[in-house]
């Protein structure tokens, strides 16, 4: 620990000029970060944010499912975390006639708590490797360096965890390749469901609300980690007990006001601060634009049949949700970057930085090679795009693709008879899988529509040879539209939904029969063409990148290695703190946002019947009632839903606690603000919000609303 302090130790420690921004490394928090946190509202010491030693918040944070935050709330091994976290396990657990995810569920007792595939996992240690690697990579430099590194982490990772398949390991690069840590990991693998409000509770607003404020989302679910009889990580086992963790977090139900302190323990997903200004153009001029337009497409047809039946929108409900988030965030993001003019103030920082490195062989032609970089790459990023988010945007076609290894492996002239039964195996239980998900309707427009588009605005020397003109050869009535016949021919021929077709491949397989499907066709037709034509100039693009980006980083902390505006890593899935203020804000002339809202809000907004804006009937009676019990703020005399701060997160934080000056647990953050969708690249100091349930609102709905005050008495609540 004391040698990892001293290696971070200058970069942590530096100036910064942007209030509350930062998501930084809770175990290398220098004394200048900690002095700034004291001076903003914390009252505990350092070692009980974290401690290697001792039991600290630290050990009450989990990595929940695979890109969530949750934490622990009692000895007991409850776990809170967001409702849209929980989504997919609840969605999985429900069917029609038990529809969890509509009518909500609240397990009246342990053994009513549902078993899921969720696992979690805690923080059991990190070392420093920085000299390891560095030594090991020595002056290698792209795609050698690359592959020298890869092999050097797997090593590290492999002989950390060894065969424990209940922990896990990763090897994370800071600094953009300029230092290095390894992440070690208990995985707990008994993850059970024990309840989640109604969706018109977890996902109030829906997609018109989502990344606004005011905002009023009961966005929770609540789950709970079980272990064996020795309080080790185990799979499900009936004999299994539930955990006894080192840490749980107190449950604050005093209170807050505008301007006291918020810290939001986390594993942010990622960030990238440092970003150039040829980075910034490309995202703004081709790549969110892109994805927007391709996910717009697909969240169209899906809402259509879902929209249609309740069995259809609990089928698609996760997917859909997934796509729709990122959807708006890039869009959101594109706004902000060009309104903020981030790209001409990427441009002053490279321009100073192009003025130190003169005369500096190692760093004076380091934006040449962007530059050559960039306009080598762009010409084909859209090209990409619509490959990633419209032709494998349609299930269909991205499941069969999977079939290559499998055609592959059945063109070899040597295989053994046992590889092909297990690959037949595997592509079965895959095939089972997609069609469980899969949704034939909505599927095939989003097929149709992405081929067509495509042939429109994708360079046509960059459409798959042959493709196209075979198409339009096949499929030539002039009454009807091509894109639409050939959707159709597809999914009607394709043995993906034939069982009988299924049957008869995976009794005599042949690679003939998977060449010459027509699903199988498309998909090879795009993906071989990508992959011949323009993976390697991405690949040369990427491995250029990474080495740029890790020079510039190096030569940015010699231009200034006591003052940078910003010198917290980027946010890569490790974890992290962030602390700052509730805070109300302006985000327009004339506008002021307060840092709360209300039950008044909520019913304010309720629409009976509205697939975004209904609410249970008991919520509306208690409403009407104004039973709030213990969990009204008495300073308003009202009860208090959501609330903002000034903390800095991004996507990873979902499910994320909400933390007091005193440790205590006041909410769970789940959104950011559109007027500062541009976090991922630039932190704006002004109007950055975290947008938080909080905590009262949650115990109000599980103990009034959902009638299981029993978990509420599971809780240390702090009054």
């Amino acid at each position: 620990m004391k040698k990892i302090f001293i290696s971070l130790f200058f970069a942590v420690t530096v100036f910064r000029s942007y209030a509350d921004e930062g998501m930084w490394l809770p175990m290398l928090l220098g004394q200048q970060v900690y002095n700034d946190m004291v001076k903003k509202g914390l009252k505990l010491k350092p070692e009980q944010l974290y401690s290697i030693n001792k039991a600290s918040i630290k050990d009450a944070i989990i990595i929940f499912g695979g890109g969530c935050t949750g934490e622990i709330v009692s000895n007991q091994g409850l776990i809170f975390t967001n409702h849209h976290c929980g989504y997919g396990a609840i969605a999985t657990a429900s069917t029609v006639e038990a529809n969890y995810l509509r009518d909500g569920f609240w397990a009246s007792d342990k053994s009513k708590e549902i078993s899921t595939t969720l696992s979690v996992k805690f923080l059991n240690r990190i070392e420093d490797v920085t000299e390891k690697i560095n030594k090991e990579l020595g002056d290698l430099t792209g795609a050698e360096r690359n592959k020298k590194y890869n092999e050097i982490i797997t090593t590290i990772k492999n002989n950390a965890i060894g065969e424990d398949e209940f922990k896990d390991a990763v090897v994370a690069s800071m600094f953009k390749g300029n230092q290095f840590f390894l992440f070690v990991y208990d995985v707990f693998k008994d993850i059970r469901l024990v309840g989640t409000p109604q969706e018109s509770i977890g996902k109030f607003g829906g997609d018109t609300d989502n990344w606004e404020w005011p905002r009023h989302t009961g966005d929770f679910s609540v789950f709970r980690v079980y272990t064996d009889a020795n309080g080790k990580p185990a799979t499900f086992s009936l004999n299994n007990i539930p955990m006894k963790p080192k840490y749980y977090l107190p449950v604050s139900i005093k209170g807050f006001q505008d301007g006291d302190y918020s810290m939001i323990f986390g594993y942010p997903g990622g960030t990238n601060r440092y970003e150039t200004s040829y980075g910034v153009k490309l995202a703004t001029d081709i790549n969110n634009p892109t994805l927007v337009e391709l996910r717009a497409v697909r969240l169209k047809y899906m809402f259509e049949q879902m929209k249609k039946d309740p069995a259809i929108k609990l089928q698609l409900a996760s997917k859909y949700a997934g796509i729709a988030n990122y959807w708006k965030f890039f869009d959101g993001e594109t706004r902000q970057l060009l309104k903020f003019d981030t790209y001409g103030s990427k441009q002053k920082d490279e321009e100073a930085f192009n003025n130190w490195a003169k005369g500096k062989p190692a760093y004076e032609n380091i934006f040449n090679d962007y530059a050559k970089n960039y306009a080598d790459w762009e010409p084909y990023a859209k090209s990409r795009q619509y490959l990633i988010e419209g032709i494998f945007g349609s299930p269909l076609i991205s499941y069969v693709s999977a079939w290559g290894s499998l055609e592959r492996l059945l063109k070899t002239k040597d295989y053994k008879p046992e590889e092909i039964k297990a690959a037949i195996e595997k592509a079965t239980e895959a095939r089972t899988s997609f069609l469980k998900g899969e949704n034939k309707k909505s599927d095939q427009q989003i097929l149709a529509a992405v081929v067509s588009m495509f042939y429109s605005n994708v360079d046509k020397s960059q459409h798959p040879k042959g493709f196209y003109e075979e198409l339009f050869m096949k499929y030539n009535d002039i009454e009807q539209n091509p894109f639409k016949m050939f959707a159709a021919d597809v999914f009607e021929n394709t043995m993906a939904f034939d069982d009988e077709k299924w049957k008869s491949f995976t009794e005599n397989p042949s690679a003939i029969n998977i060449a010459e499907d027509p699903a199988y066709k498309a998909a090879n037709a795009f993906l071989s063409n990508y992959i011949t034509n323009y993976a390697p100039k991405y690949t040369a693009f990427t491995t250029s990148n990474n080495e740029l980006g890790r020079l510039y980083m190096k030569g940015l902390f010699e231009m200034n290695p006591t003052k940078m505006n910003s010198t917290y890593p980027d946010a890569n899935f490790t974890m992290r703190v962030s602390y700052g203020s509730v805070k109300s804000y302006t985000p327009k002339d004339a506008v002021k946002y307060d840092y709360y809202t209300t039950m008044d809000g909520v019913m304010a907004k309720y629409k009976k019947g509205d697939y975004e804006f209904d609410l249970p009937t008991k919520l509306i009676e208690l409403y009407k009632n104004k039973d709030y019990g213990q969990y009204a703020d008495k300073r308003i005399n009202n009860l208090v839903v959501n609330f903002i701060t000034t903390n800095d997160i991004t996507g990873g934080n979902s499910g994320s606690p909400v933390i007091d000056g005193k440790g205590n647990l006041i909410g769970l953050a789940f959104d950011g603000n559109t007027e500062a969708l541009s976090h991922k690249l630039a932190f704006d100091k002004d109007l950055n919000r975290t947008i938080c349930v909080d905590v009262r609102y949650v115990l109000w709905c599980i103990d009034k609303v959902g009638g299981a005050k029993h978990i509420i008495d599971e809780l240390t609540l702090v009054k």
